[in-house]
C-alpha cells in the first residue's frame, strides 16, 4: 500500500499453501476510481459467496465512496480432484518453511507500517520531544530501515521492538498535543458564552389604539 493509492488489484487464488505465490490464480481484477489518501486510511471489504455449483464470486467494496467492483469465477476454472490432492501434500511437505516465509512477511508488513507511522508523526510532532528523544527514535528508525532489506526475521523483530520503545515519547507527545487543543477549545467555546449580552425589554403600547 501507498499514499495516494487511487486503485487496488485483487487475486484470487486456490490452494493449500500459506503463500498466495504457491497457488493456482483463479483470477484478479481492479478496484478502480478510489480518493487520493494516506495509508492504511482506505477500508477495502472483500467478500466471497460459493454457491451450490462451486461458482464464485468474488467482490471488492470501498467502505468510503461505495465504489464496487466483482469477478465471477466458473467451477471449471478450478482444480481437479488430482490437483487438490497434489496441493494438500505439497502444502505438508513445505508445511515449515510456509510457516517461516508467512512469519517474515508478517514481521517485514508489521516494521513497514511502524516506519511509515513513526516518519508521519515525526513530522508533525517531533517538534515537541527533545532533540536526544528525537535522535533516538531517528537511529532507531534507520536501524530498522536497514532490517528491512534483510530477510533476518529475528533482527526485523528485534528492530521493531526498538523502535516501537524509542516512539513511546512520541506517542506522549501526541497525546499531549491533542489534550492541549481540547482544552483550547473548551476554554475559546466557555469565553464564547461569557460574551453573550443579556437584555432586557419594555413592550410599548400605542396609546392610538382602539
Amino acid at each position: 500500500a501507498e499514499d495516494n493509492q487511487t486503485a487496488v488489484t485483487i487475486r484470487v487464488f486456490q490452494g493449500e499453501r500459506e503463500m498466495a505465490a504457491d497457488n493456482k490464480v483463479l483470477g484478479q481484477f481492479d478496484l478502480v476510481g478510489l480518493p487520493p489518501a494516506p495509508r492504511g486510511v482506505p477500508q477495502i471489504e472483500v467478500t466471497f459467496d460459493i454457491d451450490a455449483n462451486g461458482i464464485v464470486n468474488v467482490s471488492a467494496k470501498d467502505k468510503g465512496t461505495g465504489k464496487e467492483q466483482q469477478i465471477r469465477i466458473q467451477a471449471s476454472g478450478g482444480l481437479s480432484d488430482a490437483d487438490i490432492e497434489q496441493m494438500v501434500k505439497d502444502a505438508e511437505t513445505h508445511a515449515d518453511d510456509d510457516k517461516k516465509r508467512k512469519e517474515l512477511v508478517e514481521a517485514k508488513n508489521q516494521g513497514e507500517s511502524l516506519v511509515h507511522s513513526t516518519e508521519k508523526s515525526l513530522a508533525d510532532y517531533g517538534d515537541k520531544v527533545g532533540a536526544e528523544e528525537k535522535a533516538a527514535i531517528e537511529t532507531a528508525l534507520e536501524g530498522l530501515k536497514s532490517a528491512l532489506e534483510g530477510e533476518d526475521l529475528e533482527d526485523i523483530q528485534a528492530k521493531t521492538q526498538a523502535l516501537a520503545e524509542a516512539s513511546m515519547k512520541l506517542g506522549e507527545a501526541m497525546y499531549q498535543a491533542a489534550q492541549a487543543d481540547a482544552e483550547a477549545d473548551a476554554e475559546a467555546d466557555a469565553a464564547a458564552d461569557d460574551d453573550v449580552v443579556d437584555a432586557d425589554f419594555e413592550e410599548v403600547k400605542d396609546d392610538d389604539t382602539k
